[in-house]
C-alpha cells in the first residue's frame, strides 16, 4: 500500500529516500501542533499542490449564493486561509539557485522523527562548476509553545570556497489574482476534465479569487521582521514576526527588505571549504477574532523575546520531553510488524498535531495539513477523534468539548431558525455557524447533536470530571435533548404510541432526508436519556449547580420526564422477514446498487453520479447501521450484529474514509478476522498510500482517530458500556502481541493482549475494576492482573456477497416490493443511562 523504496520501514520515523515533488508528501510531512501547521513544502518555496501555513480557525467568510434560495438555507460560507509563509529559505551558490529539477543530486533524505517532533531534510548536490554542497534543514512547530516554530538551515560547501547567499523570507502569497484557499491547479484540472468526468470535488476548499489578507503593520528591526493583516470579510487578524540567528565562522553580511506582502533577510557569505553556515529562523504567529493586528505583533515580539533569553535549543529539548510524555500515555505497540507500527505511530502523531494545542477551538477534519474540507470542524471529532483524546489525553478532550460549549449561542440560533427548540450544532463550521450549502447532506444530519452529547458522556464516564459536566457540559445535554423532543413526534400504532424522527440524514450521505434513520434514532435515545439523568442527578446532588443550570437554560421541571418518555418509545426499525435493522423506514424498498459492476474509474460515486441517481439505490458511502452497532453495542444482540453486518457491509462503497475503521471493529467482533485485518490496513495506509487519491488535500484525521479505536476497541476489544470497563480481544492470527495505555478515572493503565492472555498493569492511580469476557477482575499499582483467554471468539470464513443479499431479497419477495414489513422491536435496555 506504500512505496517502500521511497518510504522504508522505520518504527519511529517516516523516512523519504527519493525526492519527488508531490502533494501527498507535502501532506504527510506536515509539522503542526493543533494551532499552527506548516505543510511539507520544501524550503526553496515551491509547491506541487498547495502552499500551506495554516492557523486553526483563521478563516474568511463569503456569501453562499444558492441557485434557488429557500428559508433557513446556510447563508455564510467559511474557509480556512493561508497565513503568511515563513518556510522559505532559498540558497544560492555562485549566485545560482538550488533547483531540484536541474541539480545533480547525490544524496537525499527527509525524516519526520516522531520522538523529537522535528522534520529534517539532508541533501547533497553538486553545482555545474563541481562544488559539492551539503544542506541540512530542520523544521519544528512547538507543542510546548503553541505560537512558535523554528526553521533552521545549515549549508556547507565541502570541497571549495564559494559565495553563498541565503534568502530568508516571510511571504504573503497574495497578489489580488491568485487562488488562496484550495489547490492552485484546480481550475486547470476542471477545464481539462472531459465530458461526463468529474469537474469538481466538494471535499476541497472553496476558491477565493479576491484578496483575502489586508496589510496592517509591517516593519524590519535588525534581523527581526514583522507582517500583520486583517482578513477582508471575517475581520480576523493575524501577525507573524520572525527573528534570525546566524552561526558561522565565515565572513558574512546581512541585508533586509520589507514590503506589505514580503519581508526578506538576505545573508551573503564568503564560505570557506568545509566551514558550515547555520541560520536559525524563529517565528511566532498569533491570530484573533477581535484583537487589533498591532496588538498581535506585540504578542509575537514577546514570544520571540522569551526565546532570545532561554535559547533556541530549549525549544527542541522541550519538544522532545513533551513527546516522551505523549508516547508514554498514547503509544500502541504491535509486536512483530514494524510496517504497521510505523504507520500506527504516524497516525497517532497526526492526532497530536491536530488536537494537542487546539485549546478550545475545534479539530479540523484535515487538521492543519491542508485546506481540504475548507478547514471545517465536523462530527468526525466527537465520534472518531474524541475517544483517543479521552482515553489518552483527557485535557485535550475537554478542550475539544469546550469548543462546542462556545458554539452553543450559534447552535441555539440555528435551531430556532429551523423552528426547533434547544440547539442544533452545525454539520460543518469554523465560526459556529452552519456552512453547508447542501442541506440534504448537511443540515439534515441532525445526529450531530447526539454525537456531541455522546462524546460528552464518554468523556465524563471515562474521567469522572463531574465539575466540567456541572459547570458547562450540562448545557449541551439539555439543549441537544430539547431539539429531539421537538423534532420528533408521537404516532399511535396498535394501541401503542411510538416516537418518530423524520426528515433527517444519517452518517451515510448516499441516503438523505429519510424517516427514522436507525443511527439517528438510537443516538437520539442515548442523548435524551443522558440529559434526563444529568438533570436529575444535579438536582439531587448539587441543588446550587442545578439552580444555575435552570437560570442559564430556562429548564422546566417536567422536561426530564418528557425526554425519558420519548427515549423509551423511540422507534427502532426492524424487518422481521429479513432479520435485520433497516437503515431507515424505506431503505429496503430501494434496488441494490451493482457495486461489483461499477467501473473503478466511476468511483467515488459522488463525483460521477447525480445525487438523485445515488439516492434511489441501496448503496452506502459509509457505515451507518454498522456504526450504531458499535457505539450502542449493548442494545443489539450478537445475532443482530452479525445479521446487520452481513447485510450492510457489501453495500458499503468505502467512498468515505470514515468507514473502514468501523467495519474493521465490527468485523472483528462478529468473527470475520481476515476482513477486520483488511479494513484496518486500508484505514492505516489511507494517507501514506494515498488510497483515496486525495491525501494531497490533507490528512484524514478522523480515520487516524479511528485507527486507534480499531486497535483498542476492535482487536483489543475494549468497551465501556454503562460506565463499566470491559475487554473481549480479537487479535489477528499473526499478531503475537498488542499493547496500549489507557487513562481511566485518573488511573494510568497498560493493557497487553496476547493470543492466550490479557494483562492489565496500573502504572499510577487508584485500583481499577474491569471484566474480561464477562469475568470480573481488578488491578492495582504493583498488582497486575493476567486473565487467560480461551480462544479468540467466533471466527467466520467470509461475509455474504451482494448477489447473496439479492437472492435473499428475491426469496423473501421484497426486492422491489411496494412495502417491506417493518416493525418496532423491543431492544433490551440496560439500566445505565449512558448507553
Amino acid at each position: 500500500m506504500i512505496d517502500r523504496e521511497r518510504y522504508p520501514v522505520d518504527p519511529w520515523r517516516l523516512v523519504e529516500k527519493k525526492y519527488d515533488e508531490d502533494g501527498v508528501s507535502e501532506t504527510i510531512f506536515t509539522v503542526a501542533n493543533g494551532y499552527l501547521g506548516l505543510r511539507g513544502n520544501h524550503i526553496e518555496g515551491r509547491a506541487a499542490h498547495e502552499h500551506g501555513t495554516f492557523i486553526n480557525g483563521l478563516h474568511e467568510t463569503w456569501p453562499i449564493r444558492h441557485a434557488e434560495q429557500a428559508f433557513g438555507f446556510a447563508e455564510v460560507g467559511q474557509t480556512i486561509v493561508n497565513a503568511p509563509d515563513a518556510k522559505v529559505m532559498r540558497v544560492y551558490i555562485d549566485d545560482e539557485p538550488l533547483s531540484f529539477d536541474e541539480t545533480e543530486m547525490h544524496d537525499y533524505s527527509r525524516v519526520l522523527d516522531m520522538r523529537t517532533g522535528v522534520l529534517t531534510r539532508d541533501v547533497t548536490w553538486v553545482t555545474p562548476s563541481g562544488k559539492r554542497v551539503r544542506m541540512i534543514d530542520e523544521r519544528m512547530v512547538s507543542f510546548d509553545e503553541r505560537h512558535l516554530t523554528v526553521l533552521s538551515l545549515e549549508v556547507t560547501v565541502e570541497n571549495a570556497d564559494a559565495p553563498v547567499t541565503i534568502s530568508c523570507q516571510l511571504l504573503n502569497r497574495q497578489d489580488g489574482a491568485g487562488i488562496y484557499a484550495g489547490d492552485p491547479m484546480a481550475a486547470e484540472s476542471e477545464r481539462a476534465a472531459g465530458p461526463g468526468k468529474a469537474k469538481f470535488d466538494p471535499r476541497r476548499a472553496e476558491k477565493i479569487t479576491e484578496r483575502v489578507l489586508q496589510p496592517v503593520e509591517y516593519w524590519q528591526d535588525g534581523l527581526r521582521s514583522a507582517l500583520s493583516y486583517q482578513v477582508t470579510d471575517s475581520g480576523m487578524t493575524v501577525a507573524v514576526v520572525a527573528d534570525h540567528v546566524v552561526e558561522t565562522e565565515n565572513d558574512y553580511s546581512a541585508r533586509s527588505l520589507i514590503e506589505p506582502d514580503i519581508a526578506k533577510n538576505v545573508f551573503r557569505v564568503q564560505a570557506k571549504a568545509g566551514v558550515p553556515i547555520r541560520i536559525s529562523k524563529v517565528v511566532s504567529y498569533h491570530s484573533s477574532r477581535g484583537v487589533p493586528a498591532r496588538e498581535l505583533v506585540d504578542r509575537c515580539r514577546r514570544s520571540l523575546d522569551r526565546v532570545g533569553v532561554e535559547g533556541v535549543h530549549t525549544l527542541f529539548q522541550a519538544q522532545k520531553e513533551w513527546l516522551a510524555e505523549f508516547w508514554a500515555r498514547s503509544d500502541v505497540r504491535i509486536a512483530g510488524h514494524d510496517d504497521l507500527q510505523q504507520a500506527t505511530r504516524w497516525g497517532l502523531f497526526q492526532l497530536a498535531q491536530a488536537a494537542s494545542r487546539a485549546d478550545g477551538t475545534g479539530v479540523p477534519a484535515k487538521g492543519l495539513t491542508g485546506s481540504g474540507y475548507s478547514g471545517h470542524y465536523f462530527w468526525d471529532t466527537e465520534i472518531y477523534v474524541m475517544p483517543f483524546l479521552t482515553y489518552t489525553s483527557p485535557q485535550w478532550a475537554k478542550n475539544a468539548l469546550r469548543a462546542r460549549v462556545l458554539m452553543l449561542p450559534a447552535a441555539r440560533r440555528r435551531a430556532a431558525q429551523l423552528n426547533e427548540a434547544g440547539a442544533l450544532f452545525p454539520w460543518r463550521t469554523i465560526n459556529g455557524e452552519e456552512a453547508s450549502a447542501y442541506y440534504a447532506a448537511g443540515t439534515a444530519q441532525y445526529h450531530i447533536n447526539a454525537d456531541v452529547s455522546f462524546a460528552l458522556g464518554k468523556y465524563v464516564r471515562a474521567t469522572g470530571d463531574l465539575d466540567f459536566l456541572i459547570r458547562e457540559g450540562a448545557d449541551i445535554a439539555v439543549e441537544t435533548a430539547r431539539l429531539w423532543a421537538t423534532l420528533g413526534f408521537w404516532r399511535g400504532t396498535n394501541g401503542e404510541s411510538s416516537f418518530h424522527i423524520h426528515g433527517v440524514t444519517g452518517p451515510d450521505e448516499y441516503t438523505t432526508v429519510v424517516n427514522d434513520n436507525l443511527f439517528t434514532n438510537v443516538m437520539a435515545r442515548y442523548n435524551l436519556r443522558f440529559a434526563a439523568r444529568v438533570v436529575r442527578e444535579m438536582a439531587e446532588a448539587d441543588p446550587e449547580a442545578y439552580a444555575a443550570l435552570v437560570e442559564r437554560t430556562g429548564l422546566d421541571a417536567g422536561e426530564a420526564d418528557a425526554w425519558d418518555r420519548a427515549a423509551e418509545a423511540i422507534h427502532i426499525p426492524y424487518s422481521e422477514s429479513l432479520g435485520i435493522h433497516p437503515q431507515d423506514a424505506f431503505f429496503l424498498e430501494r434496488e441494490v446498487w451493482d457495486l461489483e459492476g461499477t467501473p473503478a474509474e466511476m468511483r467515488p460515486l459522488l463525483l460521477h453520479y447525480h445525487p438523485l441517481v445515488i439516492y434511489r439505490f441501496q448503496v452506502l458511502k459509509q457505515a451507518d447501521v454498522v456504526l450504531a452497532l458499535f457505539l450502542q453495542g449493548n442494545h443489539f444482540t450478537a445475532e443482530e450484529k452479525l445479521a446487520d453486518f452481513d447485510y450492510y457491509d457489501p453495500l458499503t462503497t468505502g467512498d468515505s474514509t470514515l468507514s473502514a475503521v468501523v467495519q474493521s471493529i465490527m468485523a472483528a467482533e462478529v468473527g470475520y478476522q481476515d476482513l477486520a485485518r483488511e479494513y484496518f490496513e486500508h484505514a492505516l495506509f489511507v494517507d501514506l498510500g494515498d488510497l483515496h487519491h486525495n491525501a494531497s488535500d490533507g490528512v484524514h484525521v478522523a480515520s487516524a482517530g479511528g485507527v486507534w479505536t480499531a486497535l483498542v476497541s476492535g482487536f483489543g476489544g475494549m468497551r465501556d458500556h454503562g460506565g463499566e470497563l470491559s475487554f473481549d480481544p480479537r487479535l489477528p492470527s499473526d499478531w503475537p502481541e498488542l499493547s496500549f495505555p489507557l487513562q481511566w478515572w485518573g488511573s494510568d493503565l497498560l493493557v497487553t493482549v496476547t493470543r492466550d492472555s490479557l494483562r492489565v498493569d496500573v502504572r499510577s492511580g487508584d485500583p481499577v475494576e474491569f471484566t474480561v469476557r464477562g469475568r470480573a477482575a481488578r488491578a492495582a499499582v504493583g498488582e497486575p492482573t493476567v486473565v487467560a483467554l480461551a480462544g479468540q471468539g467466533p471466527v467466520r470464513p467470509g461475509r455474504p456477497t451482494l448477489r447473496q443479499i439479492e437472492d435473499a431479497r428475491r426469496d423473501d419477495g421484497t426486492r422491489l416490493s411496494a412495502s417491506v414489513p417493518v416493525t418496532t422491536t423491543s431492544i433490551p435496555i440496560l439500566a445505565e443511562y449512558e448507553d
